[in-house]
């Protein structure tokens, strides 16, 4: 054991005739399953380790974690947090590889995996065998219960309390997130969610669809003296100061240094795929700059992983694990929890008065707050040129895979088939069906989900674009029928599926403020066209 350890632990020797008073038979053996970790051997209750497993091959960083907390992983449904107990001891101590095991401790409704580099074997103990350890006050994690003594004391095992590994941190929040786990998945049974994810920190988030307002480019960031290491300064959105919170700071350890944030953010020239998503939270409009905006995910309210042993900081703000089989897992965020009470009227009433908007931009904000039912939600994509499509007619948003099977007799403009989730889906090259020059794929080509509902039941589509852009709501004041000249200009190409447009604000040149008109895209014009063209869809 590391000296910090022994230095706070008393080893009191139990003999044998030392028991509990009270009636009945003194304890017999006991079945304990050992663990190599170094050079150091544990050992757990048997009737503690559920079982043990490989190091998975996908393992997920939970944000504000602890630093012995490696990461989670999905074990057949279920969202498995990984102790490093090595970190435990020593908090310099490496990650663990693949070479590592993890046991599987169950213990009072918990789940946790426990790093071990090798398994060892089944003992049953006697009573004289083992020895208690007595904590000095404040030792923090008292994960060593006691000793075993074997081979006449030349064989030492330390016995780990299971109790003490599961309430390490914040468990009382896991048992209250898989208990409103359940009861939420019985209340939505079956019932389709949508959210959109974000990458942030090296991790996939994601925020439900029903919190966001409006996903944008960085404009310009303005400086406030409400700046700190969260805040990283203000923005006019629609008439009414913003603030704009920096996700990443956001994700880091509490106690990290206020200036050094600071700098590293005003030091930071933004990406080209840093956006800003524009989030309501109770009453308050707050901006998070994250680092892209990846997709929209499908999910159902029962295939939402409570994510377990969190540390206490922000821990309200993890709503659960979205997991995907070919692809990062997603951690959807409660939107409601993610900053504190304090923090929202800081940003929010603290910019309202240091940076009032005149009269006539707060009565045109009013007058759109009290329209907000005429409005709609757009994703924009590029294909040569951009567009939108509004997106409730979209199911999702998946990265472009050559993983398209092209089974032969297929048009043109079919790319091929995909197995999504073990349902296939026809691929539609949108270039060459409207007959533009054929591109290459890049990471940056998507593929737009659609469903179809036919005789022959519910059918989905892949529409392959160029690249996604933003999401952005829209009044509905703004959308126009495309006029005559732009419809038949081509009857072939993408306007003929697109009889309406929409008039936006984009940024132009030194991120002022523009009006462009952009063409929507009417997927169910589309997929009516393929069902005239494709007889097999049409059947």
């Amino acid at each position: 054991m590391p000296d910090t350890v022994e230095s706070s632990m008393v080893v009191t020797k139990t003999p044998a005739t030392a028991q509990e008073p009270g009636p009945g038979p003194g304890p017999g053996p006991e079945l304990f399953g050992s663990f190599l970790l170094g050079p150091d051997e544990f050992a757990l209750p048997a009737s503690c380790i559920r079982e043990v497993v490989n190091y998975p091959d996908k393992m997920t960083v939970v944000p504000l974690s602890p630093p012995f907390l490696d990461g989670m992983f999905n074990l057949r449904g279920t969202v498995i947090p990984v102790v490093n107990l090595s970190r435990v001891f020593d908090p310099g101590a490496p990650k663990a590889d693949n070479s590592h095991k993890i046991a599987i401790l169950d213990y009072q409704g918990v789940l946790v995996g426990i790093l071990f580099h090798a398994t060892g074997e089944i003992l049953r103990v006697r009573p004289e065998q083992r020895s208690t350890l007595n904590y000095a006050p404040g030792a923090a994690h008292a994960v060593v219960a006691g000793t075993i003594l074997l081979a006449d004391g030349a064989r030492l095992l330390q016995v780990l309390d299971p109790a003490a590994l599961v309430r390490i941190e914040n468990v009382p929040h896991v048992l209250a997130l898989q208990s409103a786990g359940r009861q939420a998945a019985r209340r939505h049974q079956g019932e389709r969610r949508q959210c959109v994810s974000f990458r942030a920190a090296g991790s996939a988030f994601a925020f439900d669809m029903s919190a966001i307002q409006e996903i944008i480019r960085v404009p310009d960031i303005q400086p406030s003296i409400l700046n700190s290491a969260l805040c990283l300064g203000r923005i006019n959105f629609r008439g009414s100061p913003v603030a704009i919170v920096c996700f990443a700071t956001l994700l880091t350890a509490p106690g990290a240094s206020k200036e050094a944030s600071n700098a590293s953010c005003a030091a930071r020239e933004f990406l080209p795929d840093q956006r800003i998503v524009i989030a309501r939270i109770d009453d308050a409009t707050i901006g998070f700059l994250v680092d892209s905006v990846d997709s929209i995910v499908n999910y159902h309210a029962e295939d939402l992983m409570p994510i377990p042993l969190l540390s206490r900081a922000r821990a309200g703000m993890f709503a659960g694990c979205i997991a995907r089989p070919d692809q990062a897992d997603v951690i959807l965020l409660d939107h409601r929890q993610i900053l504190s009470s304090a923090e929202i009227v800081e940003m929010r009433t603290g910019h309202a008065r240091l940076y009032p908007t005149d009269d006539t931009a707060a009565a045109s904000l009013a007058a759109r707050e009290a329209r907000r039912s005429k409005r709609q939600v757009y994703l924009t994509f590029a294909l040569e040129n951009i567009y939108a499509v509004e997106i409730k007619q979209v199911r999702e948003i998946i990265d472009y895979t050559p993983d398209i099977s092209r089974p032969p007799g297929m048009p043109d403009f079919m790319r091929g088939m995909l197995n999504l989730r073990q349902q296939m889906i026809s691929v539609i090259d949108l270039r060459s069906l409207y007959g533009m020059a054929p591109a290459e794929a890049t990471g940056q080509t998507k593929i737009l989900v659609v469903e179809r509902v036919g005789e022959l039941g519910v059918e989905k589509f892949g529409l392959m674009v160029d690249a996604v852009q933003n999401i952005m709501t829209i009044e509905d004041s703004r959308r126009f029928t495309a006029p005559r000249i732009m419809r038949g200009a081509d009857s072939n190409g993408p306007s003929s599926d697109m009889p309406d447009v929409i008039d936006i604000e984009s940024d132009g040149e030194g991120r002022t403020q523009q009006h462009q008109t952009l063409s929507v895209f009417e997927c169910d014009r589309l997929l009516q066209r393929l069902a005239q063209e494709l007889p097999a869809l049409a059947a």
